[in-house]
């Protein structure tokens, strides 16, 4: 039944990474990695217990931590570098022939 388990989780793994890679958008991958994280966690607990190794709980939970902490720093890099886009104000290229300081003939 474990084994069964392990599998599943395996292949929504690889269901989290295909999301990852073909997300539209950049909280879709981001989404995708903090469920495959989410996902390996799942899937050491599973392994520590079938192998009778309870030390490897220690480092899932590690791991999670790690995962949290991660998809957070990401959100916020990304949020901070929506908010320098949309602060920026473009520079309007002048149109050929419009410019007042050419001279006329």
């Amino acid at each position: 039944m474990l084994i069964a388990a392990g599998l599943a989780i395996l292949v929504t793994m690889v269901m989290a990474t295909i999301r990852g890679l073909m997300g539209p958008t950049i909280y879709d991958r981001i989404l995708a990695m903090n469920m495959f994280g989410t996902k390996t966690v799942l899937f050491v607990a599973v392994v520590a217990y079938l192998y009778e190794r309870p030390d490897f709980l220690d480092l899932a939970l590690a791991y999670a931590l790690i995962n949290f902490i991660g998809v957070l720093a990401v959100l916020q890099f990304f949020q901070n570098r929506q908010a320098r886009q949309a602060t920026r104000i473009p520079q309007a290229v002048p149109a050929a022939g419009n410019n007042k300081n050419e001279a006329s003939s």
